[in-house]
């Protein structure tokens, strides 16, 4: 899945329908998925080349969704009065990403 794509689902998962933050929502996609590649002990950029599953494509889709409704340092959104409200996000993401963990020994 490329970038593009990516960023289309960032919008509606955050409901936006304009391009004015497509280069802040761009470089938070990318963030997010190098996080991806890096919680699951894979190669940077190893997206560009192969397949993203689903539970992937949704951590980042949300990762990257928090990112920016956090851009401020502070917590927002539908969570913004609950002081768990970053570590429920972190705690999915991971939770989601996980299931495509290379593991090591």
């Amino acid at each position: 899945m490329d970038t593009t794509e990516l960023v289309e689902q960032v919008k509606q998962n955050l409901l936006i329908t304009f391009d004015d933050d497509d280069t802040l929502i761009t470089a938070l996609v990318n963030a997010a998925t190098s996080y991806a590649c890096s919680f699951q002990h894979l190669e940077e950029g190893h997206y560009e080349q192969a397949a993203m599953s689903g539970a992937t494509r949704q951590g980042i889709v949300m990762l990257a969704s928090h990112f920016y409704e956090s851009r401020d340092g502070a917590t927002a959104g539908f969570w913004a009065d609950k002081p768990e409200a970053a570590r429920a996000v972190w705690d999915a993401v991971n939770n989601l990403l996980r299931l495509d963990r290379d593991w090591k020994i």
